[in-house]
């Protein structure tokens, strides 16, 4: 017995030792005759038997530390090159499929809310259908508190957008088990994250659609209430979500350089290119969701519409002469009300349009980060996390964009709303409402990817191109009011909707490229999408307000803010060419020591770098100072 495992365990020591390379045998010092030399593969191929043979003598004298080497050994046609070439073109791949579903998902989510609300507007618009479906429930008020849920829930979105998208992102055990290096180790639960926060988001919009399976107050105007709440976080964590995409992208295509194995941070810029094209490709998608919310009421609801002589026939004055939304308006739009049947069959249809838009979250799109990269803000102190949003305001960069982001909500919600109804409408009749906003939808599709010109020109030149196009545009609108029930005005209706369309592609794709290149750091860019996804709300919610003014009035407000828009960011251009300084807020660190394999140092949250995301050519020295090159005092300056 003691023999037999002495002889095994010699030739397993020889067989340790061959494979180190170490001439000789065990470790006993004998001498052993070295094993036969393996012939290269390309001879084993053209003398297949004659080397069989030599194996088969070769395993049967050594028996089993032959074929011990040939199991442990490299494969003669392994190439590590290549094979990682292959898995970060996988990766790439990967990404690449992230950013067509989250447009994907975009699209599908604000095309079937938009479809169903202009729909449901108008059916409760009509007099007739009010009466004879809705009696008693006073559906008019119920329109109205179902507009003030959407556009004024989004004004306290600041405070629990960040929460709402990172909250949870990182959760330690309080129960570590203890291995044998002594390392402990920590169980991680994942609560929201960006791809969750999008999920939840978008399944939000679903319940809103549910609800109008059943039109109540205690069912409309909650799910409004809901929207109003999802409405910033969800577009905050898209525009996250893509820029970080983009520098994924990059990573997976430089993942031989030393930063990007090191995992630091890439070089200012240095993912400026597919952050150009992603965003082009998201905003190319979003827009058509215009197009695919006219649907309902092109292919269903104008088949029940009243001709343009019957709905018009009380208005007297349209475009700038008109006070309101299309006063004079016939009150009775329908000529016959839909059966019950077939509204629901159209709301079953948007209904699985927006499950649809869920599963594509839950299933395509995939993680934004690596685990060890997200932050768990929870550590940090609640007060801190509604405070980081607030305290990024004393960079001057994104103050100069603010009126540039109220721009942005007012220019979107005057084409749907001011221009549609009071210009398109008034001229040509509600039937041809759909076809506007599709001329305006399929024309910012097309035009979004003139932002690509960002590719190899200034940054600056797509933008200030759109706001060039929307002031002529303004200037137009201000000086010209249609003829009411005039058809013969289409085409230069349509050609304002088209070129509308081009103005806010070049606006909204710009202003997302900006912001990703301005605020690099992945730590930085839910708060940055945040603040701009809030100020476009407070802008909607503005415009709903003043509903009731008259048309110039609405046009000067809108000039005037484009023009203040232009030359703030103008200044700010001018002010990043002369390096001029600027603050960031520090983001801290977690105040206790988590002794999970996420956090290995402790640190105080007083000692965090900067976590600069300026151009080192722009950045204060101190601001782009690591925590522990500052002096106590400087970091309190700073912080």
């Amino acid at each position: 017995m003691s023999t037999a495992l002495g002889v095994l365990v010699s030739g397993v020591q020889s067989t340790w030792v061959q494979g180190l390379g170490v001439p000789g045998s065990s470790l006993g010092g004998a001498s052993s005759t070295p094993p036969p030399r393996r012939p290269p593969p390309g001879r084993m191929q053209k003398e297949p038997s004659m080397y069989q043979d030599a194996g088969t003598a070769a395993a049967g004298a050594e028996g089993p530390e032959a074929q011990l080497d040939d199991f442990v050994g490299a494969h003669p046609d392994y190439d590590e090159e290549e094979e990682e070439h292959k898995f970060f073109r996988r990766k790439r791949l990967g990404v690449i499929k992230n950013v067509l579903a989250a447009s994907l998902a975009g699209t599908l989510t604000y095309g079937v809310y938009l479809g169903l609300l202009q729909m449901q507007l108008i059916l409760h618009y009509d007099e007739t259908y009010r009466e004879v479906k809705y009696s008693n429930i006073q559906l008019e008020d119920i329109d109205r508190k179902v507009l003030m849920g959407i556009n004024v829930t989004p004004i306290a979105a600041l405070l629990y957008t960040p929460i709402f998208i990172r909250y949870g992102a990182l959760r330690a055990s309080q129960r570590h088990s203890q291995g044998e290096s002594g390392l402990p180790s920590a169980i991680p639960g994942r609560f929201f994250g960006i791809k969750w926060a999008m999920f939840l988001a978008v399944g939000i919009y679903a319940f809103f659609v549910s609800s109008n399976y059943w039109e109540r107050y205690y069912t409309l105007v909650p799910s409004a209430v809901a929207i109003g709440v999802a409405i910033v976080p969800l577009w905050a964590s898209m525009g996250s979500y893509i820029t970080r995409m983009a520098q994924k992208y990059y990573e997976h295509v430089n993942y031989k350089e030393e930063h990007v194995q090191k995992q630091q941070r890439a070089p200012r810029g240095a993912s400026d290119g597919y952050l150009i094209v992603f965003q082009t490709i998201f905003y190319a998608c979003f827009h058509l969701s215009f197009v695919c919310a006219q649907m309902p009421m092109l292919f269903f609801l104008n088949n029940y519409l009243y001709q343009l002589n019957h709905t018009l026939f009380g208005v007297k004055h349209c475009g700038t002469l008109s006070h309101g939304t299309l006063a004079g308006f016939n009150t009775t739009v329908l000529q016959s009300l839909p059966r019950s049947v077939n509204l629901i069959v159209v709301e079953s249809m948007l209904m699985a349009a927006a499950f649809l838009a869920m599963l594509v979250v839950l299933v395509l799109c995939g993680a934004a980060y690596r685990p060890t990269e997200e932050i768990d803000l929870r550590s940090i102190g609640w007060g801190n996390i509604f405070q980081l949003p607030f305290k990024h305001v004393r960079d001057y960069r994104l103050r100069h964009l603010f009126p540039l982001f109220i721009y942005s909500g007012f220019e979107v919600l005057f084409v749907c709303t001011g221009f549609s109804l009071n210009y398109g409408v008034c001229a040509l009749g509600l039937e041809k409402l759909a076809y506007l906003l599709m001329a305006y939808g399929l024309s910012a599709s097309a035009c979004s990817s003139l932002a690509l010109g960002m590719l190899r020109l200034r940054r600056h030149v797509p933008l200030l191109a759109g706001a060039f196009i929307h002031a002529a545009l303004l200037v137009t609108l201000f000086c010209w009011a249609p003829e009411p029930r005039l058809v013969g005005q289409a085409p230069l209706l349509y050609t304002i909707a088209a070129l509308w369309g081009t103005g806010s592609a070049l606006n909204k794709t710009s202003i997302s490229i900006l912001l990703g290149m301005l605020y690099q750091n992945k730590e930085r860019q839910d708060f940055i999408f945040t603040i701009y996804h809030w100020w476009q709300a407070l802008a909607i919610f503005t415009v709903y307000l003043w509903s009731g003014l008259p048309m110039k009035a609405k046009l000067s407000m809108l000039l005037v803010t484009l023009v203040v828009a232009v030359g703030t960011y103008v200044r700010l251009e001018r002010q990043l060419g002369r390096h001029v300084e600027y603050r960031l807020p520090r983001i801290p660190r977690p105040r206790h020591r988590a002794r999970g394999y996420r956090y290995l140092q402790e640190d105080s949250s007083d000692q965090a770098g900067s976590d600069s995301d300026g151009d080192p050519e722009h950045e204060h020295p101190r601001e782009a100072a690591t925590s522990e090159e500052l002096p106590r005092e400087e970091e309190e300056q700073l912080g």
